[in-house]
């Protein structure tokens, strides 16, 4: 019988959770890198032992982390430059190195905010990892400020895939209120040549070259915030999510709404009447039935809390035609938690199984596709990521 394996990445280091097929007792192992944060941590689909995290630390730096035996031990592939007292790594672990403009043949190393303002292009920290689906050494990884690299030996070294930056409305991008990051990557798994990223507050873009030159594909997208109604980029989009059956049609949550493409992202349409609330951070497709999709609205910008104090996920089964509420087994007063764009994943298992981790440190699961939940884990520092594995 297929396992799960649910990767949770905290304000204060990493736990993995694992369970059999039933998904009815989970084991508990963690907290891997203690004390730091993991804005990210996803397993490679073409090798079920490896695992990329993404360790962060405001002294310390930004640290790769890498497993190849499941997460029963780690390394910083292409090792660190010294170590503190208590054994952790100071400073950079890997290389990431920033290319030129793919127009201009030049540094790419500042960039213009809407007010006209001129800023360094500065590398704070990981937000996603990306492995690719057929080569567990080949990973992507978005950052803030925003740029994409990938590596393709194993998380020793990171190129720049230059085209993004380079792209003509580069100096245009600004910062949502989390900061300017690239936070999303979704891999067409049947053309490989095909990648969709989405960067915080700029949109989301399409490259169909492997990463060498890149499309926004904004269009149908609003923002209060844009004086141009019609604007290239500029829209504060949370996350991306697709199913692997049906690459070209993916779902979105918006800063303030919640949309479908049905043709690679060319145009974008809305679908969240009925939510009660249009706001909200992750969004993830059943991966048996990819019209079936979840979210879970909160409040805007004001509280950023669950309408009504009430936890709830919400399932539309037709693709946001309908939209039912999942509340059972979750709180359904005086919770005041938010869940992060990375913090929800779907499984492979049948039923397929939805997670989630809140800011206030539970990881709920459901075994049936969300009709039914339960705290797998409680009393976590804040979630910041999860994912899901399905292991033979």
């Amino acid at each position: 019988m297929s396992k799960a394996r649910v990767l949770v990445g905290t304000r204060k280091g990493a736990f993995i959770l694992t369970a059999d097929g039933k998904r009815k007792t989970w084991d508990v192992s963690g907290p891997f890198f203690n004390g730091w944060e993991i804005f990210h941590m996803k397993g490679s689909p073409a090798d079920p032992n490896r695992i990329y995290a993404s360790q962060t630390n405001s002294w310390f730096g930004q640290v790769i982390q890498r497993s190849s035996d499941g997460g029963k031990t780690w390394e910083a592939p292409g090792g660190g430059v010294g170590k503190s007292p208590q054994g952790w790594p100071t400073g950079e672990s890997n290389r990431f190195v920033y290319d030129v403009s793919a127009e201009t043949g030049k540094p790419l190393t500042t960039h213009q905010w809407y007010d006209g303002t001129q800023h360094p292009w500065e590398f704070k920290r990981v937000w996603h990892l990306e492995p690719s689906p057929t080569d567990p050494e080949t990973v992507f990884a978005g950052v803030e400020d925003a740029a994409l690299f990938r590596s393709t030996d194993g998380a020793h070294s990171w190129q720049e895939l230059a085209g993004l930056r380079g792209h003509g409305t580069g100096p245009n991008w600004q910062p949502g209120a989390g900061g300017m990051c690239l936070h999303t990557i979704v891999l067409d798994p049947k053309d490989a040549n095909r990648i969709y990223i989405a960067i915080s507050a700029a949109g989301a873009f399409r490259s169909d070259d492997a990463g060498k030159t890149w499309k926004p594909i904004n269009r149908g997208l609003h923002s209060q915030y844009l004086p141009d109604k019609n604007a290239e980029v500029g829209y504060c989009v949370h996350h991306i999510a697709m199913n692997p059956a049906r690459p070209g049609h993916l779902f979105m949550q918006l800063h303030g709404g919640v949309l479908r493409t049905d043709d690679a992202g060319d145009l974008w349409t809305e679908v969240g009447a009925g939510l009660p609330s249009d706001f909200g951070f992750p969004i993830d497709v059943n991966s048996h039935e990819p019209q079936t999709i979840y979210v879970i609205p909160i409040d805007g910008d004001a509280g950023r809390i669950p309408p009504e104090g009430k936890l709830r996920v919400y399932r539309s089964r037709t693709g946001g035609g309908d939209w039912e509420p999942l509340t059972k087994g979750l709180p359904q007063q005086h919770c005041y938690v938010n869940v992060l764009r990375d913090a929800m994943a779907v499984d492979q298992l049948e039923p397929c199984g939805i997670y989630f981790g809140t800011t206030g440190g539970q990881v709920y699961g459901s075994a049936d596709a969300g009709n039914t939940w339960e705290a797998i884990v409680r009393d976590l520092p804040s979630v910041l990521s999860v994912e899901a594995q399905t292991l033979p």
